[in-house]
């Protein structure tokens, strides 16, 4: 069996999702002002982001700690996560903020990963979608 098709790949992945958002989260909100003033990016957008991230790994956290993992939730957070990554390009090309560079990666870190995790999950869903209660089940 492949890493990928481990049942307990995909509940490590939410984990992993969970505890890079809740980092991010607390980070934006116990250190906005300074992050603020390093990277450019708004106050209200880091405190804003920061909470929602916070929430977020929370919903990922539960996702996680269910057997069987919730499939369809996880499908969600896939579409979900690539979205964030379009948003965070988009911030970067239209958002017109004079971002500084520490800005720039700081966005594009977060792009970065939530592309690799969605890829993760979605791999995931994918190599696991004919096991059931751990036992591979038969495809006709």
């Amino acid at each position: 069996m492949s890493m990928f098709a481990s049942p307990r790949f995909l509940p490590r992945v939410m984990w992993a999702d969970a505890a890079s958002c809740a980092a991010s989260g607390a980070l934006q909100l116990v250190a906005g002002q300074p992050l603020s003033d390093v990277t450019g990016l708004p106050l209200a957008l880091l405190q804003s982001t920061g909470w929602f991230l916070l929430g977020y790994a929370l919903l990922a956290a539960w996702m996680a700690a269910r057997s069987p993992v919730p499939r369809r939730l996880i499908g969600l957070v896939v579409v979900g996560n690539f979205g964030w990554a379009v948003g965070c390009v988009a911030l970067l090309a239209f958002g017109g903020l004079g971002l500084s560079a520490w800005g720039v990666a700081w966005v594009l870190a977060q792009a970065l990963v939530v592309v690799v995790l969605a890829e993760l999950q979605w791999t995931g869903l994918r190599r696991t979608r004919d096991v059931v209660g751990g036992a591979r089940v038969a495809m006709s």
